[in-house]
């Protein structure tokens, strides 16, 4: 099967611990910004994909002893940023729930349950992936402003 070449990528996997959500929010935006992307742009895709780590950190592993491993993989293809982010816990049962304004499955931690909500307002288009018991991928699809689009 021959690969889909890309002008620059990155992959990236780290604990699922909630002090590295900066870390990733950072790296993606670094990444990014080799394009001299707008700062708008730069700071919807920080926002997003800190919605999607906090959501694989806090939903995708159960229980506070269990630490689990997320994983970023990210593309440039001329100025579209795609962003996926997989983690390798419970999964999502109803997506389609999941994706509602204000649902949450963990309510006892005070969580608005806007996340996917944000994401899908902060980039272009959302696609959700999930299995139960063997994790979730979202993957969030940014066009950046780079003033010399094609």
């Amino acid at each position: 099967m021959k690969k889909q070449v890309f002008d620059n990528e990155m992959n990236l996997s780290f604990s699922a611990k909630s002090e590295n959500e900066a870390l990733a929010r950072v790296c993606v935006a670094a990444f990014a910004s080799r394009l001299n992307p707008t700062l708008a742009d730069i700071n919807d895709v920080k926002t997003a994909v800190s919605e999607a780590v906090t959501n694989a950190i806090i939903h995708g592993y159960v229980g506070e002893n269990e630490c689990g491993t997320v994983y970023i993989y990210c593309t440039l293809n001329k100025n579209e940023l795609v962003v996926e982010i997989i983690d390798d816990g419970v999964g999502i049962s109803n997506i389609e729930q999941a994706k509602e304004p204000l649902y949450t499955s963990k309510p006892e931690m005070e969580r608005s349950g806007m996340g996917f909500t944000i994401m899908e307002t902060f980039m272009d288009r959302m696609t959700v992936e999930s299995e139960v018991g063997k994790g979730t991928k979202v993957v969030m699809y940014k066009k950046l402003d780079i003033g010399n689009e094609e």
